[in-house]
């Protein structure tokens, strides 16, 4: 066995550069390469676990804003800017809209149906007409909006819930577009707590269509939601413009200091367990917080105005579920500064992308409505409080329905949001395709050639 005092041996062309022998100089350096690398991989390791914790909550810090304010959305699945086209149905197209928009008599006014809950189906149609993102070529469409205001028309007595199912079976069987993708690009809003449960036959018809509505849940009356959360939207509630214009509001924020109640809850009974445990807990601490026995109508019901003067005056605003999972309370609370907290277990809420609600509104278990909400509440310090009113006000300009060219509203949250449902090939179940690339029905009829009525898939 050959010695380690032994020559090297000769490696072939391997050998031919021999390099010089290792020196004390040479270990040492080597030494100090080890030692270097070992402590800068500590230190690279420390910072990338502990960074993402720190950066990485919370990180869109309630609102994504560019560096002008505007109203930013990321990038990934939305992509870099808006860029869809939606066509609008003309009331004037399709026989039956105009029954939907405005009763079987046509007597119901546009403008009574931008008041209350319901409005925000007008104010999205209005909106829609005006947007640059309109076209008026079927061809080129992305999506397509089919208007109607159900809603209102129901509640005004233009058409009854029989009425109303048959006059949206006969719009669609008119609507080719509709019946090429099986309804995947076609919009429709149901702007209540009945969500599109309004029209009875959504499942047999709509049930692959878009639709926007406040309303996530509705499994406690009809076993079933119309709502699903991978095509459909979430829209904000439609809260009184007197409150959400630019400017000066109806009713001006007050002062922590000077607000009365740690808490309030506006709004009637209903026969719903929540509500009637705050209306009890009022009762047992009046002081604390504020629970007034709400009127239909009559001298004490509350005008628009006294309501929000009310609402104003607590710190934390309870927004309790009602005939249905949402609230519009919740919306509400943001416009006077109030930090809404959320006792609706099954609500869901809009624009989930780009708002850390987290940071601006609490959720507080429905099952837990009692004395330990209050002391909860009681404990946050005022501090913490206007932190959240302030970073509510950065976000609230979201549940404005405004047009689409101001810098942050809720119609332009809803374009990103159709963005991302829009598809560039359109199929269904009565929709073949031949090796042309042309479109037929079951009877090889081209598309183009298609006439209705026609059978709806």
């Amino acid at each position: 066995m050959a010695s380690l005092s032994s020559k090297p041996r000769n490696f072939g062309a391997y050998s031919s550069h021999y390099a010089t022998p290792c020196t004390r100089t040479h270990q040492i350096g080597a030494l100090f390469l080890v030692v270097s690398t070992f402590f800068l991989t500590r230190l690279f390791d420390q910072w990338y676990s502990v960074t993402p914790a720190i950066d990485l909550h919370r990180t869109y810090s309630s609102v994504i804003t560019s560096d002008n304010g505007a109203l930013r959305w990321p990038e990934r699945g939305y992509g870099s800017h808006l860029s869809l086209k939606i066509y609008v149905y003309d009331e004037n197209e399709i026989d039956g809209l105009k029954e939907l928009m405005y009763g079987r008599d046509g007597g119901v006014k546009t403008a009574s149906c931008l008041k209350g809950q319901w409005g925000s189906q007008v104010k999205i149609h209005k909106l829609l007409m005006e947007s640059k993102f309109r076209t008026s070529k079927k061809g080129e469409a992305d999506l397509f909006f089919v208007p109607a205001y159900a809603k209102c028309v129901r509640m005004m007595g233009g058409l009854n819930d029989k009425e109303i199912n048959q006059t949206y079976v006969k719009v669609l069987s008119q609507m080719p577009y509709f019946r090429r993708s099986g309804g995947r690009d076609h919009i429709f809003v149901f702007p209540s707590g009945a969500g599109a449960h309004l029209f009875r036959s959504w499942s047999t018809f709509i049930n692959r269509s878009i639709i926007l509505t406040p309303e996530g849940d509705r499994t406690d009356k009809k076993d079933t939601t119309a709502f699903n959360t991978w095509k459909d939207i979430i829209i904000p509630g439609n809260v009184d413009d007197a409150m959400t214009r630019n400017g000066q509001p109806g009713v001006q924020p007050l002062p922590l200091s000077k607000r009365k109640y740690l808490a309030n809850y506006l709004g009637r009974a209903q026969g719903k367990a929540g509500r009637l445990k705050l209306i009890d807990l009022s009762k047992q601490y009046p002081d604390k917080l504020e629970c007034p026995d709400l009127k239909f109508s009559g001298t004490e019901k509350f005008g628009r105005t006294t309501y929000f003067e009310h609402l104003r005056n607590a710190k934390f605003c309870l927004a309790p579920r009602g005939e249905s999972s949402w609230t519009l309370r919740f919306y509400e609370s943001f416009f006077v500064e109030c930090v809404p907290v959320l006792l609706s277990d099954h609500a869901e809420l809009p624009f989930q992308n780009v708002i850390d609600y987290a940071q601006v509104s609490i959720k507080w278990p429905s099952s837990r409505i009692g004395a330990e909400l209050l002391d909860y509440l009681a404990s946050i310090p005022d501090r913490d409080i206007e932190e959240m009113i302030s970073r509510g006000r950065k976000i609230r300009c979201l549940f404005v329905y405004g047009p689409d060219y101001a810098p942050c509203s809720a119609v332009k949250g809803i374009l990103w949001e159709l963005q991302r449902k829009v598809r560039h090939f359109h199929q269904s179940t009565e929709t073949f395709w031949l090796h042309n690339g042309s479109f037929v029905n079951r009877e090889l009829v081209h598309f183009s050639s298609w006439r209705p009525p026609m059978p709806l898939p």
